[in-house]
């Protein structure tokens, strides 16, 4: 797994995790690693608290309430294990559909997990981790957002070119994640308190 902390200022300086990060990668986000396969993590830091950014990723049947690739998806079952999401992808990516199973929905430790099971990409044997925790930022409640994958290299790929396209798509998704979520919080904060 090669670690790559996020790059707004907030990592260590050296592109590598905390240890608050490598504790929470080593308890949630243990993938099993074929030969052709790479894997890596990310982090992300947002300034939201975790029940608002929770609100957002554990809508597997709503990815694109912040997912920018996402232009609409259609979900089976009602979000338990196994459900299954079909996803339609904005023109200008190497993908047009992807059928995702969700493989883990866990709303106390806030963890999500998915598995890629079809669809037209070349992203095989695609499984990814997200999970949330609690932190402080600035003095307020903020999110600690770490998203892991595994997936095959493709035919005619190296790990590195692999790793570094899905990286880019995982580091869209968590910014845009940060971008809502932030402006939820705002919005939280401005609302008057006494409604009556």
């Amino acid at each position: 797994m090669n670690g790559h902390g996020d790059n707004n200022g907030n990592g260590n300086g050296d592109g590598g995790f905390s240890g608050v990060e490598w504790d929470y990668i080593r308890r949630h986000h243990r993938h099993e690693l074929a030969d052709n396969q790479c894997s890596s993590a990310l982090v992300k830091h947002i300034k939201a608290p975790v029940h608002l950014v929770w609100s957002l990723v554990r809508r597997f049947d709503q990815p694109q309430k912040y997912k920018p690739f996402v232009s609409r998806c259609v979900a089976q079952g009602n979000l338990e294990i196994g459900s299954l999401r079909e996803v339609d992808v904005k023109s200008g990516l190497p993908a047009t559909t992807s059928t995702e199973r969700l493989e883990l929905l866990d709303d106390e430790e806030h963890i999500l997990s998915i598995r890629i099971v079809g669809g037209d990409h070349r992203l095989r044997n695609y499984s990814s981790i997200i999970s949330l925790h609690p932190e402080i930022i600035d003095g307020r409640p903020g999110t600690l957002v770490i998203e892991s994958f595994v997936v095959d290299v493709p035919e005619g790929n190296t790990k590195d070119e692999t790793c570094y396209f899905v990286e880019a798509l995982i580091k869209c998704n968590l910014k845009s994640l940060a971008d809502v979520s932030e402006r939820l919080a705002v919005q939280d904060r401005t609302e008057p308190i006494d409604r009556r």
